[in-house]
């Protein structure tokens, strides 16, 4: 375990060098606006949930007006980022409980959250480790979970397994931050298909490094 912890430190700290500039590449200006954008980014990318928020965000400035919104307009409205009818109803039923029961404002616990219509623990983790910088946990997308399988740090395959195992070797203040690298690396150098071994700065202690899948 100690050497799993070693690189796990090491890559961390060489990803900090390699990305400086690390964030997120949703589009947000407030805890609400980073939590619909985040729902709305499932199974679409953060280019197109930008374009759709764009206009989105100066639609609807606060929980009661997606409270009030009608569906089959915001359904028309989010429509290009997929799955339109089941994100249009949560994003609306969410208003309506932050208007009720939270006075508009997004909660800041990851109970509260998750109890939220459309918002699991991904979502809860991004929405409190960037809005809140409250880090409970690590959001695993698709790049955290390739790439901590191809670094060794875990041997499973189920998100929330391998968010236990990421969250014992990596301190909790970096647990943020992990997820916005891995993402940054896997977007550029870390690709599905393909990986750029060659030129990645962590070839050196990769267990999979030219290993091309």
């Amino acid at each position: 375990m100690k050497n799993i912890r070693e690189r796990a430190k090491e890559i961390v700290r060489r990803l900090k060098k390699e990305y400086p500039d690390v964030k997120i590449a949703l589009k947000y200006s407030s805890p609400l606006e980073l939590l619909v954008a985040t729902i709305l980014s499932a199974q679409c990318t953060d280019a197109r949930v930008n374009v759709v928020t764009e206009s989105l965000f100066r639609k609807y400035r606060t929980a009661d007006d997606y409270a009030q919104a009608d569906q089959k307009t915001f359904e028309q409205e989010i429509r290009s980022t997929g799955f339109y009818h089941n994100k249009a109803k949560n994003v609306i039923a969410l208003g309506k409980i932050l208007q009720e029961k939270y006075r508009g404002k997004v909660p800041s616990s990851m109970e509260e959250l998750t109890e939220l219509p459309g918002v699991a623990r991904k979502t809860a983790n991004v929405v409190l480790g960037i809005a809140f910088n409250k880090p409970e946990g690590i959001a695993v997308d698709t790049h955290v979970r390739r790439l901590a399988q191809r670094f060794g740090l875990t041997g499973n395959d189920n998100p929330d397994k391998i968010e236990q195992d990421l969250m014992r070797l990596i301190p909790r203040n970096d647990w943020t931050i992990l997820t916005l690298l891995f993402m940054a690396h896997g977007r550029k150098v870390c690709t599905a298909r393909n990986p750029s071994c060659t030129i990645c700065t962590l070839k050196t202690i990769c267990p999979s490094a030219g290993k091309a899948e």
